[in-house]
């Protein structure tokens, strides 16, 4: 079934008309038709089941609305700290953390960070990586949108870290622990992962004072892109929604 984001408030019966991006994209993309059976969804958990009832231009009418209860978030909330990294893995990222149900995405600018935003761009990135996370929400099935947040350079953000409470993990290729043998986080999680070339021993020491855990994905050393994918999965496979 076709899946739409609509900024809240959904309706809650009756009928309305689509946004103008996803008439949009319903009408002129996909070319659906009258009678076709959508769903729709505001990004904050909240969902309905609808019927296109009219086509005409730019306008996509629903009707026959009905709400739905579907709650697909895991019980493992997850923050990923990504360091900034080239435009299409950083996408790539957004869009796979999505999938995988990271609840926050926190962006950080390292010193080994290929991508440099000025406030301009990351103003822009920003707004680029959320419609990167609806349509990963759109294809997924899920209801809720990941919260990302704006830029920071590393060092900052690990001060404001240093008093929050929760599991905390660098990844790390000299990490000696494996991440199932971590104790089972008792409230949220933060992953951080590093740029292309990795963290410089400033920020890795940084981290591991504020109370990081350093941690390997077995004995390679994986791409920052494969590195956040496979961290948010075994995350998700110890202690979320897919064990």
């Amino acid at each position: 079934m076709p899946r739409f984001y609509c900024p809240p408030p959904l309706p809650s019966g009756g009928s309305f008309d689509l946004p103008s991006d996803a008439a949009h994209h319903a009408a002129r993309v996909l070319r659906l038709r009258e009678g076709r059976r959508v769903e729709m969804f505001d990004g904050m958990g909240n969902a309905c089941h609808g019927v296109i009832t009219e086509l005409s231009g730019k306008r996509v009418v629903i009707g026959n609305i009905t709400a739905i209860h579907t709650d697909l978030e895991s019980p493992l909330r997850i923050l990923l700290a990504q360091a900034l990294s080239s435009s299409e893995k950083m996408d790539w990222v957004i869009q796979k953390a999505t999938e995988l149900g990271a609840a926050e995405i926190q962006p950080l600018d390292t010193e080994r960070s290929v991508a440099r935003l000025s406030a301009e761009r990351a103003t822009k990135r920003l707004e680029h990586w959320r419609q990167v996370a609806i349509s990963a929400c759109e294809q997924c099935g899920r209801n809720v949108l990941p919260k990302i947040h704006a830029p920071l350079d590393i060092m900052a953000w690990l001060q404001q870290m240093r008093a929050t409470t929760g599991s905390k993990f660098i990844l790390l290729p000299e990490g000696v622990t494996p991440l199932n043998a971590q104790a089972k986080p008792n409230g949220s999680v933060m992953l951080l992962i590093g740029a292309e070339g990795g963290f410089t021993q400033a920020e890795s020491e940084s981290a591991l004072h504020c109370g990081f855990s350093a941690i390997r994905m077995g004995a390679r050393v994986l791409r920052t892109e494969t590195a956040a994918v496979a961290g948010l999965a075994a995350l998700q496979t110890l202690w979320g929604d897919f064990g």
